[in-house]
């Protein structure tokens, strides 16, 4: 199960909507037009074209799971008492007094220039369950850091 906010839902619905509607339709035709141009055995194009539409279908298909598995979070419902997923948290790193800020989000919504972390990594692993003032000792590739929680919102 994959728990993400409502705003990312609609995202990937939307995706999901753009490559069955708009670029299945030119993959099968770009392989219509391959077809048409003679010798499929010698084909670079047909045989580019077939191949992008197997990963296009690919895609499509996981899509289709995530959103098949999604559980839509109701913010208004979530209390800031303790780090969740989907919750906005303020850091700081208690070693050099650098501040930071993350949204925990599921997977498919993680987007690091947009300050949105996966609930999977490290760092937002560590932070579940932490409340204001609490530090988070927490271990990632270069080491372990400790993250004092500031502020957590919605």
């Amino acid at each position: 199960m994959a728990y993400m906010s409502e705003e990312g839902y609609k995202k990937l619905v939307a995706e999901l909507k753009e490559l069955e509607t708009v670029q299945r339709p030119k993959i099968s035709a770009a392989i219509a037009e391959a077809r048409d141009k003679g010798d499929l055995s010698e084909n670079a194009e047909y045989d580019a074209a077939k191949e992008a539409q197997g990963l296009l279908e690919m895609k499509i298909n996981q899509l289709k799971a995530i959103i098949g598995d999604a559980k839509i979070i109701d913010t208004s419902k979530l209390k800031t008492d303790s780090v969740q997923i989907l919750s906005h948290v303020e850091l700081k790193n208690v070693k050099n007094g650098m501040k930071m800020a993350y949204t925990i989000v599921s997977e498919s919504e993680a987007n690091l220039k947009e300050g949105k972390i996966s609930v999977n990594t490290p760092i937002a692993q560590g932070l579940l369950g932490k409340k204001v003032g609490d530090v988070a000792e927490i271990t990632i590739p270069q080491g372990k850091i400790s993250l004092e929680v500031l502020n957590i919102s919605f």
